[in-house]
């Protein structure tokens, strides 16, 4: 019994190793060091058919809060974007919502609340970015990197202020990182080649 486990057991490791790898990679994508005295968190929204934020949008609004710069002299806005829901209330609405009641964050909020896409996540929310130094983006790894890298399809100026938000930690979500990463690879597999490069 235990000959067949151990292989078994070597196996699945891997295969958790790989994913968390995948993970770690793309969060280091399509971002750089860029300075300044202004930063925007963006918190992309996930469907959420009923009246209060799921379990992935309270994550990701955990997510954008932790990414907020520690530097109190920094200007930060964050900025929940995301569309109606089935359950009539805004995905960015729930969001800060959330944010509000239950993290008691009492900092700059805006909100991008128009989107069904994350194509028109970036597109809706660049007019909110544009006086802005550094870019955050918050969502799962490979989420966050596809909007990286439509931002930089839309907007390269902007894609050029792109830093690393703190949305990936090593053993988070331990358990969900290798469907998340057979599931991004298939939402990614659009992307080229130097957009899925990690930042030197």
């Amino acid at each position: 019994m235990r000959r067949r486990t151990g292989p078994a057991v070597a196996v699945a490791a891997a295969a958790v190793a790989w994913g968390e790898w995948l993970n770690w990679r793309w969060s280091r994508a399509l971002v750089g060091n860029t300075t300044g005295t202004t930063e925007a968190v963006v918190v992309l929204g996930y469907r959420n058919p009923r009246a209060r934020a799921n379990f992935i949008n309270r994550w990701r609004v955990r997510a954008g809060i932790r990414s907020i710069a520690a530097d109190p002299a920094l200007d930060t806005r964050v900025i929940f974007s995301g569309g109606a829901t089935s359950g009539g209330a805004t995905e960015a609405q729930l969001m800060a919502d959330y944010a509000a009641s239950v993290l008691e964050f009492d900092g700059t909020v805006l909100l991008e609340d128009r989107s069904r896409t994350t194509w028109e996540n970036i597109t809706n929310v660049i007019p909110l970015l544009e006086d802005i130094d550094r870019i955050k983006i918050v969502s799962q790894p490979a989420h966050a990197l596809k909007a990286r890298a439509y931002l930089r399809r839309q907007r390269p100026d902007l894609a050029a202020k792109l830093v690393r938000a703190d949305d990936y930690r090593p053993g988070e979500w331990a358990i969900g990182k290798l469907p998340l990463a057979l599931y991004g690879l298939w939402t990614l597999r659009g992307l080229r080649t130097d957009e899925r490069k990690p930042a030197p």
